[in-house]
């Protein structure tokens, strides 16, 4: 037996031709405001649905889908939703398998079958009236009942369908009924990474059309050789003879252009040339309406029809991509749809959340892996100025796993199902100025049906570009793509343009704490005029959040429902945290792509680029901070407006404050913030949205690096002393060597020579030592050196063992040195390393720490460094170093040096699975208080990355989620390294580059510890 779901030739049964976003009204004052909401005859019909689900089709008995169905408990769904967000059927993350057998086109025989069932009253039609049921999105494969009547089917999960359900449906109460499939033969191309699911996930609706009505407008801008606006308009109509009044409106309402066209068999098209029009660009994203009111024979209305028109114009000449006939450059994401909550069935708002904190990182671009979005976040982007490559729903990734990612793609019994994907796609979102490139899909390899739809997405649409990342050189599609190419092979790609415009629509891999490299790839695109679009890797982590009987909440990945087979966390691999929070890679990705670049002009001024396309910098100004140290000598604020697009310009710094600084004699560095004068929708007047930093005299070059300082900071916070008196050595036999002076105590192992504590008048401030070792929780971008390296390696069983331990009086100091090997058990390579402790006549102590390599290991290791452990109740935080947010020797363009106060538990960034983070690159000092000031102050010469953790690495490394780790903790462990290994993007992606790898390599280290019994610290200012 052949079923419906199962015969990718048939892709819906009277569904209605896909057509433009439109909503037509009765009358003018509706009409004004555009909402769905007040359109003709609107009924919405999301919301409460009766609901029931099977595990086949086949046990769906036709009774339940008409008015005379048996008794029964139905469960209440609230619509949209995908049925496993309500507890219903499992949850299944797969990245490129298909969660079943291979057999196309057949699916399983116990396919999760859902069957929804709501009244809804109608009223009764006006003559010639015709009533259309829409559903914005189902997955997968679903038919519709009307009072008993089956209406029709549809395929294509993402994409809209409409039916005419006028003569199944009556004025009064009425039954729908929809039977919903998880698996149908269509399920083969949408094999996107994501979660697998069910449900209604997009809205669902009704409206009624007059007998004479707009069928479809296509509505199509362009620029003329003049600089004039050039509209092109075609409208179908239902009945052949009509008139058509228009007028173009501009955002105030004025009329810039109107009249009347008579229909032509159905059709009018008209044509106009429009001088002085404010284009849409997605730096200034101006909307026009374009008004369109049916008239009858009796001169009537029938119906109005308002359409969002952004005048602006795409095309490619001499291999470059221009918008309004200027270049333009995509800085993007990929973002799938999702909610931790929901699903797919991602509420508007989160959308809209998701659009504005693009906008506030400097995003202008989006593609929409790996398939179409809901019909309203088109509008979002038109709105916000977002460009977009929209992307068609369709990919057969899984393919690949049984030999050949490419046999449906070039199977001509699948061509009717990748035509129909294309052609519903483009003509629902056409007319979207923010619309800019189509994609053919992703991930499937390259065959004759990818011809077919090229060919057929340049009929209805022959102006926008087309791109399709698998056909590799461009020999079909309009721009040539790429996936995660390395810097290396982007600057080589770049050194050798292409005939056509280059994208890489995925990179930097953002899984985890990561991705690193962003600025390294910049560099490489701001070279090169020929790459005009890169993509990270992805928006936000998709993991569903599970709420717990006691409020608390975990979130879940691939294999926590026992699903299987399944890919585990790489679906936690977002730019944002499933609840909104940028991470810190945001906060990096949104510095490199920065509209403004700042340098130091070596003769008083700034030298400001402006990295607009189509605007000056106006609401945008320079604050400008020079400090010694982290502590402000004076600042000034300057503004940046004048500045071209693309161009730059030398800008003076006047106006000069004192900023208070006081004793500060470091080398002097000048910190340059972007801030916004004017607000937006996504900026608020305040934002910082880039930061720069400089040394503006020969000693500091060294710190406008980040990199490491020869001698304490001026703003180093100043201790009370201990009282002056030598050192009293005690030794306790196994119990220890205890050192005192000025009311200090430490206490040395005399077997291992490590340090055990350290206290203030008992007061313990030291719990555990110093230690040497060269491992970290890895991160998910380092997981395969993990496997494939380091832990073959015993990289995270290296262990200290003393040689020698000798402690003595040395004038007013006392003295402890340990000669250690530092390796694993079983190989012979590790670090020969001499631990130097000074005890001072104040109870301070001094450690000045070299590291020797021996062996024959050669390879990366996560760090060199040292750990040690402090109680918890010293969890307030000060430091001098690169900040505010983490960073790491890869990822710090938007950090910059100065002096930072916080708390121990905001420096911890929540990635889903725990893991290395909260690193402070080229950090001086740091000082660990309690609230009552006492504590411990570090000193690191030279500068070093530092970071605190609530947890000991074993509790981080041993955790693969967030809830799983202890909600408090005795101990913080306090992370000083020589140097860490880059972050990288190699969970799937771009390998640390070498210049950011770290090995087993000689180091030094001097610190300096200060047991503080609580004094103010030197106030620095803001850098």
């Amino acid at each position: 037996m052949t079923h419906e779901w199962e015969t990718p030739g048939l892709t819906g049964e009277n569904r209605l031709r896909a057509h433009a976003d439109l909503t037509a009204f009765g009358d003018r004052a509706s009409a004004a405001l555009g909402r769905r909401e007040d359109g003709r005859g609107f009924v919405p019909l999301s919301g409460t649905w009766d609901f029931a689900l099977f595990d086949s089709p086949s046990r769906v008995s036709p009774d339940l889908l008409g008015p005379l169905a048996p008794e029964r408990r139905w469960e209440q769904v609230a619509v949209p939703h995908v049925w496993q967000a309500d507890g219903f059927g499992q949850w299944q993350y797969t990245d490129e398998s298909y969660p079943f057998l291979v057999d196309p086109p057949h699916v399983p025989a116990l396919n999760p079958t859902a069957v929804y069932r709501r009244e809804v009253d109608f009223d009764a039609l006006a003559p010639g009236d015709r009533r259309i049921l829409r559903f914005d999105g189902v997955e997968t494969y679903f038919e519709v009942w009307v009072n008993g009547v089956r209406i029709g089917s549809s395929k294509g999960s993402r994409i809209p369908a409409e039916f005419d359900i006028t003569d199944a449906a009556v004025p009064g109460g009425n039954l729908i009924a929809v039977e919903v499939l998880q698996y149908a033969d269509s399920t083969y191309l949408e094999d996107q990474d994501m979660w697998w699911s069910g449900g209604i996930i997009r809205d669902v609706y009704s409206f009624t059309r007059p007998e004479l009505h707009v069928e479809d407008v296509v509505v199509d801008t362009s620029m003329d050789d003049r600089g004039a606006a050039v509209l092109e308009c075609s409208v179908r109509l239902s009945r052949a003879e009509a008139d058509l009044a228009w007028r173009v409106e501009e955002p105030s309402g004025s009329v810039i252009a109107s009249g009347s066209e008579p229909a032509v068999d159905g059709s009018v098209r008209l044509r106009r040339r429009l001088d002085d029009v404010a284009w849409w660009h997605p730096e200034h994203p101006v909307l026009h309406r374009l008004v369109l009111e049916v008239h009858d024979a009796t001169g009537g209305t029938t119906e109005i029809v308002p359409v969002r028109v952004g005048f602006r114009d795409v095309r490619i000449e001499d291999g470059v991509l221009l918008l309004n006939r200027r270049y333009i450059e995509l800085h993007g994401v990929n973002r799938h749809d999702f909610d931790p909550d929901r699903g797919r069935a991602v509420p508007l708002e989160r959308v809209r959340e998701d659009l504005l904190l693009m906008k506030h990182f400097n995003i202008n671009a989006v593609r929409t892996s790996h398939y179409p979005n809901d019909p309203r976040f088109y509008d979002l982007c038109d709105e916000l100025g977002i460009m977009v490559v929209a992307e068609t729903d369709l990919e057969t990734h899984g393919m690949a796993l049984v030999g050949d990612i490419a046999a449906l793609s070039d199977d001509p019994g699948w061509t009717a199902a990748y035509v129909d994907r294309i052609d519903r796609h483009v003509r629902q979102i056409r007319n979207h100025p923010s619309v800019l490139v189509w994609s053919l899909g992703n991930e499937s390899g390259w065959g004759r049906n990818f011809r077919a739809m090229y060919e057929h997405c340049k009929e209805l649409d022959p102006r926008r570009p087309v791109l399709y990342e698998e056909d590799r050189d461009a020999g079909t599609v309009d721009i040539v793509s790429t996936m995660y190419s390395r810097v290396s092979q982007m600057d080589d790609l770049g050194s050798h343009p292409h005939p056509k415009p280059r994208f890489v629509v995925e990179y930097a891999h953002a899984m985890g704490n990561g991705p690193g490299g962003l600025a390294d790839y910049q560099a490489v695109f701001d070279r090169y005029d020929g790459i005009q679009g890169h993509f990270v890797w992805e928006w936000c982590d998709q993991a569903v959040r599970a709420v717990r009987t006691d409020g608390s909440a975990e979130f879940l990945y691939g294999g926590d429902f026992g699903d299987r087979p399944n890919n585990g966390s790489f679906c936690v691999d977002g730019l944002v945290l499933p609840w909104l929070e940028p991470s810190p890679g945001l906060v990096e990705y949104g510095q490199v792509i920065c509209p403004v670049r700042v340098g130091d002009g070596h003769d008083g001024s700034l030298v400001v680029t402006n990295r607009r396309y189509d605007s000056t910098l106006s609401g945008l100004a320079l604050e400008v901070v020079d400090s010694r140290d982290g502590v402000a000598q004076r600042r000034c604020l300057v503004h940046a407006g004048g500045v071209a697009p693309r161009s730059t310009a030398r800008i003076a710094l006047e106006g000069w404050r004192d900023a208070g600084g006081r004793g500060a004699s470091g080398p002097l560095e000048r910190t340059v913030r972007v801030v916004v004068e004017q607000g937006t929708l996504w900026w608020a007047p305040g934002d910082v949205i880039g930061r720069y930093q400089f040394a503006i005299d020969p000693l500091s070059a060294d710190a406008a690096r980040g990199g490491e300082c020869d001698s304490p900071a001026a703003s180093l916070p100043v201790a009370a002393r201990g009282r002056r008196t030598p050192p009293t050595v005690v030794e306790r036999g196994r119990d220890g060597v205890e050192i005192s002076a000025g009311g200090r105590t430490w206490t040395f192992d005399p077997v291992t020579g490590r340090l055990a504590g350290a206290s203030i008048e008992g007061r313990p401030v030291i719990a555990r030592g110093p230690r040497v070792r060269v491992w970290k929780p890895p991160i998910d971008n380092h997981a395969r050196l993990a496997e494939e390296e380091w832990r073959p390696a015993l990289l995270d069983l290296f262990r200290e063992d003393a040689r020698s331990v000798t402690w003595r009086s040395e004038g007013p100091d006392a003295i402890v040195e340990a000669d250690v090997v530092v390796g694993p058990p079983g190989r012979a390579y590790g670090l020969r390393c001499h631990y130097g402790w000074v005890i001072s006549d104040e109870g301070a102590a001094r450690l000045d720490l070299t590291a020797i390599p021996f062996g024959g290991y050669t390879g990366t290791v996560p760090a060199r460094g040292l750990d040690l452990e402090i109680p918890s109740r010293y969890r307030n935080v000060s430091y001098l170093g690169l900040g505010p947010g983490e960073n790491y020797p890869d990822s710090r363009a938007a950090a910059v040096r100065g002096v930072y106060r916080s708390d121990v538990a905001s420096l911890q960034t929540p990635y889903l699975v725990p893991q290395d983070h909260g690193a402070r690159c080229a950090t001086s000092w740091v000082r660990h208080t309690d609230d009552a000031g006492a504590g411990l102050l570090i000193v690191s010469e030279p500068a070093c990355v530092w970071s605190t953790w609530t947890w000991t690495g074993e509790q981080i490394e041993r955790a693969r989620h967030l809830d799983e780790l202890p909600s408090a903790s005795a101990a913080f462990t306090v992370n000083l390294d020589q140097a860490v290994l880059g972050l990288g993007s190699n969970s799937w992606g771009a390998e640390v580059s070498e210049t950011y790898r770290t090995r087993l390599e000689a180091f030094r280290m001097s610190l300096r510890l200060v047991l503080d019994e609580g004094a103010s610290p030197r106030e620095g200012g803001r850098p």
